[in-house]
């Protein structure tokens, strides 16, 4: 079975390559960054998807090592993909769109409630190309009156 490629799987191949993490602090947070130096290699996958392999260091101390997989689906008209963490026990999966300018791809998922053990929460990781070589990714949380609460932001600048 060979895969047909479209426009969606070619407008991930942007995401491959060497990055540079910069993170900003939380709102709120009383760390004054993110935590220490982040890098992350993302590589095609045939050109239906890429894998990215981040490694670095979390505000307390700890190394971690998260990877994230983003495909397009034709068939379902979304782009899906997963992530996992390290320093989590969750696997979280991803669905999403490529908004009308082609430069921002909300990514849906659902995870915990890092403030209600026990509850779950609809997240949106968000990444937003700034140009060529400069990226965003953002993760936000929707709180139960309905608004989002950032969760984090990160900068990618290509190495």
């Amino acid at each position: 079975m060979k895969a047909e490629l479209v426009d969606e799987h070619r407008w991930l191949q942007q995401l491959t390559g060497r990055w540079r993490l910069t993170f900003a602090p939380p709102e709120g947070s009383e760390h004054q960054d993110g935590g220490g130096a982040w890098e992350e290699n993302a590589r095609s996958l045939g050109g239906a998807w890429i894998v990215a392999e981040a490694t670095g260091t979390m505000p307390d101390g700890r190394s971690a090592t998260n990877i994230l997989s983003l495909g397009y689906d034709p068939a379902r008209k979304r782009y899906v993909g997963s992530f996992v963490c390290s320093v989590m026990t969750h696997l979280w999966i991803y669905e999403g769109t490529l908004d009308e300018t082609g430069t921002v791809l909300t990514l849906d998922c659902e995870g915990p409630d890092f403030g209600t053990i026990g509850r779950t929460a609809r997240y949106q990781d968000i990444i937003t190309i700034k140009d060529a070589d400069t990226r965003n990714f953002s993760s936000r949380i929707q709180l139960s009156d309905g608004t989002w609460k950032p969760v984090m932001s990160c900068d990618y600048h290509r190495i």
